[in-house]
């Protein structure tokens, strides 16, 4: 990998920003997605052979839980052509689930699962995308690098969820996947949702207009009550367990900083038009720290510093009993914009004059936006790819993380370079096999300790090992750590 690909530039201007992803200027919805989509001169191979709606697109849903179910269902209604041929996840009840559900919604015409395309276990992905046309990535985030370079490699068109990793070398995996997408024309959605929401598509366009001035401070939230716990049963495996409960263990969550408040921060991002230089914060275990909530910190705070001086205050929490809010704010030299994933959107002068208000009651869904989008862009031979930004976000979201388990000031150039890699191939993996992460003797899990956790090694501790280069995807990295050491990676 060249330097220049892992040093992306950090300072674009607002004209440039647009541009870079895609996103339109004016807000408008067109039938089927949104207008301004990146599109290519021409259409790929891949493109191309859908192009006019005539034919039919197979689709392959790999991660069967709750999301990837969801996500199965707006696809198949964007398209009347698109088919279901096959399901994959760890879990075969998972995969099975997936499947009677959507044949019940959409019929035996449309459903072509058979219990021959349901495969399970860690290596189910394999064969679900080798079987479609356009594939569904909803598994645990950890997990994702793998499966869209196995996607791209396979020219598949692809919707996947955020986050799109839970580490630097899961992010630089699929920036590189990300550009080979590029070359071979392939459309990819990632499901930061909000850049398909008609609020924040007008809040920004009046931002734009450049009537109130430019951002120079804000303040971005998910806090929240938390989320499940599954209880552990007598006869799982730890990897069992771990999969089972796969949001409290960051090789395959990231942290709720990563896998929720990714949402905030990359509106931040895009708004800004530009990547954070740097991040501190604090954060920890206050209320959710028992053993069953694994690793993960119940509450971060972070200031994210951007190139124009730009300070965004990052807050999101886990905590039951407390004021709830998902929301961001921007404060701007002439004004101020307030948004909300609840379809509101307000840009207001200093005054406190209004020039923008929208309540979106009857919006179309941003989730199934997306999917309108996507399944218009093959058909049209036109190209949309997300995931520049989507990489982009989550690893702003892990320098966050990085900077609240330190304790330390984290710089982006040195985050995205390093050498912490917390997900093993899946070839590695197996139900019988120690997860990453090991329980300590009296059944509770190694925490992260600000002032004493490393950021930017192997593993995150105070631990003696020392970073091998990136190797590539594909190859792990060395050293491996001692198991109680890797516990915080």
């Amino acid at each position: 990998m060249t330097d220049n690909k892992d040093k992306p530039n950090n300072k674009l201007s607002r004209r440039q920003f647009v541009e870079k992803t895609g996103m339109l200027t004016g807000g408008a919805l067109i039938a089927g997605g949104l207008a301004g989509c990146a599109t290519g001169a021409g259409s790929s191979a891949a493109t191309a052979a859908y192009a006019g709606g005539s034919d039919t697109l197979k689709l392959a849903v790999v991660g069967c839980g709750g999301r990837g179910t969801g996500a199965a269902t707006q696809a198949m209604k964007a398209d009347k052509g698109v088919q279901l041929v096959a399901v994959a996840d760890a879990f075969p009840d998972q995969a099975q689930k997936c499947a009677k559900t959507l044949r019940r919604i959409f019929g035996e015409e449309r459903v072509k699962v058979t219990p021959e395309t349901t495969f399970d276990g860690f290596d189910a992905f394999e064969h679900a995308i080798d079987l479609a046309d356009v594939v569904i990535l909803a598994t645990p985030p950890g997990f994702r690098p793998e499966h869209f370079e196995y996607a791209v490699n396979g020219n598949k068109h692809v919707f996947m969820e955020k986050p799109v990793a839970t580490d630097a070398y899961g992010v630089r995996r699929v920036m590189r996947a990300a550009e080979q997408a590029d070359s071979k024309g392939l459309n990819v959605v990632v499901g930061l949702q909000r850049h398909y929401q008609p609020c924040y598509l007008e809040a920004l366009k009046h931002y734009q207009s450049e009537k109130i001035g430019e951002i120079v401070s804000g303040q971005v939230y998910w806090n929240s009550d938390g989320v499940w716990v599954r209880e552990r049963q007598p006869d799982q495996t730890e990897m069992q367990y771990q999969m089972r409960n796969w949001y409290y263990f960051n090789w395959l969550c990231g942290d709720h900083i990563l896998e929720q408040h990714i949402h905030n921060i990359d509106v931040a991002n895009w708004f800004i038009g530009a990547v954070p230089q740097s991040a501190q914060g604090m954060g920890g275990r206050q209320i959710r720290n028992g053993p069953d909530h694994g690793e993960i910190f119940d509450h971060h705070f972070v200031e994210f510093t951007y190139p124009n001086g730009v300070v965004i205050s990052s807050q999101c929490r886990h905590q039951e009993g407390c004021a709830n809010m998902v929301e961001e704010r921007f404060q701007t030299t002439g004004g101020s914009i307030y948004t909300s994933g609840n379809n509101v959107g307000v840009v207001s002068q200093r005054s406190g004059e209004k020039l923008y208000k929208h309540s979106g009651m009857f919006d179309p869904s941003p989730y199934q936006t997306e999917h309108n989008t996507l399944f218009a862009s093959i058909r049209s031979g036109d190209r949309i790819n997300n995931a520049h930004y989507g990489a982009e976000a989550t690893m702003t979201a892990i320098m966050g993380r990085m900077a609240t388990y330190s304790g330390k000031r984290i710089d982006w150039n040195k985050a995205l370079a390093s050498g912490q890699r917390l997900v093993p191939d899946s070839s590695e993996l197996s139900w019988d096999a120690n997860p990453p992460v090991m329980p300590l003797a009296d059944g509770s899990y190694a925490v992260p300790q600000p002032g004493k956790t490393r950021a930017y090694s192997v593993c995150a501790v105070n631990c003696r090992a020392v970073v091998a280069p990136d190797r590539g995807p594909g190859r792990r990295q060395g050293p491996v750590c001692h198991p109680r050491a890797r516990a915080l990676a």
